[in-house]
């Protein structure tokens, strides 16, 4: 006897969204340049989109053959979502990625990556600091090489 597959909690609502996803790509894909010929601008984002809207389509129909998750209710359907998805880990991550971005309009590109590069390895490693002072060092000195000598681009 086959065993039915558990649904994840918020599986239903991402699979349609990610069609209702392609469907918008497929509609700007088209806005390009129409499907005059194959050789045409818009031929290629098309044929992407259109492979996106089978996967999304074929994902949310395979959603039949399982059966619901076990919650109690919209609250605790939340609950399971945000802990299943969000863990304290990436959530703080999330919020180092955006001082860092925020702070690279008030430091220099240089320094504000540094600074990144070192709290996020000194969290994520838990507390390694001399490794990621030489990481975050190196790297930068690399950018550093790599953009301004090599490339001619000048970060902020």
């Amino acid at each position: 006897m086959k065993k039915t597959e558990k649904m994840l909690v918020g599986e239903r609502t991402f699979s349609v969204l990610l069609v209702l996803f392609s469907l918008a790509v497929m509609y700007l894909a088209y806005q390009i340049a129409g499907f005059s010929s194959i050789n045409s601008a818009g031929a290629f984002p098309l044929g992407v989109s259109l492979v996106m809207l089978l996967s999304a389509a074929t994902v949310l129909l395979d959603l039949r053959k399982k059966s619901a998750p076990d919650t109690q209710g919209w609250f605790d359907s939340l609950k399971q979502f945000t802990g299943q998805h969000f863990p304290k880990r990436t959530l703080i991550f999330a919020g180092l990625a955006i001082a860092y971005l925020m702070a690279i309009q008030w430091i220099s590109f240089y320094l504000s990556t540094f600074l990144f590069l070192v709290l996020s390895m000194v969290y994520l490693r838990n507390g390694r600091i001399v490794g990621a002072l030489l990481t975050a060092g190196l790297l930068v000195v690399l950018i550093y090489l790599l953009f301004t000598l090599a490339f001619s681009v000048y970060l902020p």
